[in-house]
């Protein structure tokens, strides 16, 4: 589809009735289409429907750098989110302008930000590692082996598949990650017969 026959696609949803579910169906179909993640798209989603909302049901073409600012701002001011959840805020709302509708914005530094406090990270130590470990029982406990020994996203490790695995080079092919991208990470050493030998045990147990 061409840039001008999405732009009529867009235009023609506005002030029609039932427009504004036809026009999120069609934000929906646009981030499928660049392979976004379902977790992504469901977030920008939910986000652009509280923006719509919040500004009265009005659609977004008819808003801009003003009304973003004020959404914006209500989220830190009255409904006190956190920064990350401000920011995603801000990211949902950046691409339905920036990317969907091919719009421009203006400067958007008005708004009040969230604070995000300063805190030290928690990191457990090798026996912790290990005593939490000991009490995961299979099949969990590879799946937490590998979140932990391959820094495997949830996600990941649940899509990974035999073919992922290359056990020659000792690595995993993670296809499709955050971002749509692919990456290479490790396969640790002690892992690699315990995940060579559960396609075959899953099989048995079938």
């Amino acid at each position: 589809m061409s840039r001008s026959e999405s732009k009529a696609e867009q235009n023609s949803v506005a002030g029609r009735g039932g427009g504004k579910a036809k026009f999120m169906e069609r934000v929906r179909t646009f981030m499928r289409a660049r392979r976004y993640s379902l977790r992504t798209e469901e977030a920008y989603l939910d986000w652009i429907r509280r923006f719509i909302l919040f500004s009265g049901k009005r659609h977004p073409m008819e808003m801009g750098e003003s009304e973003i600012v004020q959404f914006l701002t209500h989220l830190a001011a009255e409904r006190k989110v956190a920064a990350s959840t401000q920011n995603q805020a801000f990211s949902a709302l950046l691409f339905l302008y920036q990317q969907f509708l091919e719009r421009r914005l203006g400067r958007l530094d008005g708004a009040l930000r969230a604070n995000r406090p300063a805190r030290l990270p928690v990191v457990l130590t090798q026996a912790e590692v290990r005593a939490v470990l000991a009490h995961i029982r299979p099949p969990y406990r590879l799946m937490a082996d590998l979140l932990y020994g391959s820094g495997l996203r949830l996600l990941e490790c649940l899509r990974l598949r035999v073919k992922d695995i290359d056990f020659g080079y000792s690595r995993i092919i993670v296809g499709d990650g955050k971002g749509a991208k692919d990456r290479v990470t490790m396969l640790p050493g002690p892992l690699a017969c315990t995940v060579e030998r559960a396609p075959r045990a899953c099989q048995s147990c079938a």
